[in-house]
This record gives C-alpha cells, structure tokens and sequence, in this order.
C-alpha cells in the first residue's frame, strides 16, 4: 500500500508535520548504498520511493514547535546499570522509540528499526550528524526484553556494526518502574487477548520523538512519517536553531 504523496505542511500549535500519509506498507528500509548523489547530504542519497515520493523540505525552511518537556526515568542498560533517560540523551537532539524485541509486525516495531538503522548510517557517514545525534530505544516489555536479550537483539540486528554508544537500547526493572515513562511520553500500549498472536502479545501505537538538547519533543513521528530524509531534516533544522541561539 502506498502511503501517499508528500507535501510540507506546518500544523500551527501541533505536530510540525511535514507529509500528508496513509498506512505504511512494511518496505524494509532504504539502502543508502544504492543511490550515490555527489556530494549531497547523506540522507538525500536514499533517494525517493514509492512511499516518500517528495522532495524532503530544506532544512532551516520551517520552524518546530515545542511539543513539551520530555520526561526522565531510571531504566537499565544491556550491562543491566540504572541509567537516567535524561542522562542518557546526554544533552544531544536525540530521537527516542519505545519498542519490543517479539514485535513482528510489519507496521509496528520492525518499521521503527528499520528508519533507526537508516538514521544510523546517516550518523556514522556524516560527522556533524555523528556529533549531534543520540538514538534511544526503550523496550515496552521489560518481563521478557532483560539487558541480556536488549544487548543480544542490538548485537546481531544491526547491520551497520552498531556501536552502543551512541544507539542505546533501555528497557526498565519492572513494568511498575516503566509505567510512568510511558504515561509521560503518552505512548500507548495494551495487551492483546491472544498472547500467541505471531505478531506479537502487545497493541500499541506507534510513535518516534525527536527530542532537541534541551529536552523539549520538537516532533513526533507515526506511520506514515518514518522518512529518515525527513527526519535528519528536522535534526538539522534544530541544529541551525542552536547555532542561531
């Protein structure tokens, strides 16, 4: 399924939106290695495809509203240490997802993965994106996703040789300990009644934030919206914002 053509758009007091989308379709992600543009920005070699058919918006051409402080938490790391969220975005624009390592449908977590592996590539060829850039997941299942699974998961899906310090995959002690996380960030997740259900035993929501380095949402991203040229047009957006300051 198409997810649409794209356009900019700014939703005044909400979202800084920037396509107009359908469902997703599932495609696995961009390889960044298939589309050479000299000397483009590293995000633009992704080049157009049927689902982001549009030309991402030039960064520094739109402002982001502040959606909101972003919330802080203990969690845990793979080396199962606490680990404060806030600490953990160490002062970068960071772009966080809460995900779950038996999520296998195609609209839900393998998505999100997919944009983070591209978001990485972009972060490991593009120094000043390298610099700037902290990438955070944060498991909703914490009963099952321990450090130890956490660090396995990390370990062999990452194509790029992911480095683990600057992706950094959390989960939490307990689901009592996580509640509140995701109340604040007000990321949905429920229980499915068929706990074998082969997608996976959660319902939930699916949303990506783009979190500034003074722990503000400047951007949620859903379905739809998982375009890594996008993306890393808004983180360059707000880095032109900093240096403006």
């Amino acid at each position: 399924m198409r997810r649409g053509a794209c356009a900019p758009l700014l939703l005044a007091g909400g979202l800084a939106c920037l396509c107009l989308a359908a469902a997703a379709s599932g495609a696995p992600a961009h390889d960044a290695r298939h589309e050479i543009v000299p000397d483009a920005p590293v995000e633009l070699t992704f080049g157009r495809t049927e689902d982001y058919d549009y030309d991402p918006p030039r960064p520094g051409s739109y402002r982001l509203p502040s959606l909101g402080p972003a919330a802080d938490g203990l969690l845990l790391d793979p080396e199962g240490r606490l680990q404060s969220l806030h600490r953990a975005m160490d002062g970068r624009i960071t772009v966080l997802a809460f995900i779950y390592t038996r999520c296998s449908d195609p609209r839900g977590c393998p998505l999100t993965m997919a944009l983070f592996h591209d978001l990485d590539y972009v972060r490991e060829a593009d120094p000043v994106i390298g610099r700037a850039l902290r990438l955070i997941t944060v498991s909703f299942d914490p009963e099952h996703d321990t450090p130890g699974v956490l660090k396995d998961y990390a370990e062999t899906g990452s194509a790029n040789g992911h480095d683990p310090a600057q992706w950094l995959f959390l989960t939490a002690a307990t689901q009592e300990d996580l509640a509140p996380i995701l109340d604040a960030y007000r990321q949905p997740v429920g229980r499915k009644n068929d706990a074998a259900d082969p997608f996976g035993p959660f319902t939930h929501q699916l949303r990506v934030y783009l979190i500034d380095s003074e722990l503000r949402i400047r951007n949620i991203y859903s379905l739809g919206f998982l375009d890594p040229r996008l993306v890393i047009a808004d983180v360059r957006t707000l880095l032109l914002e900093e240096s403006e300051e």
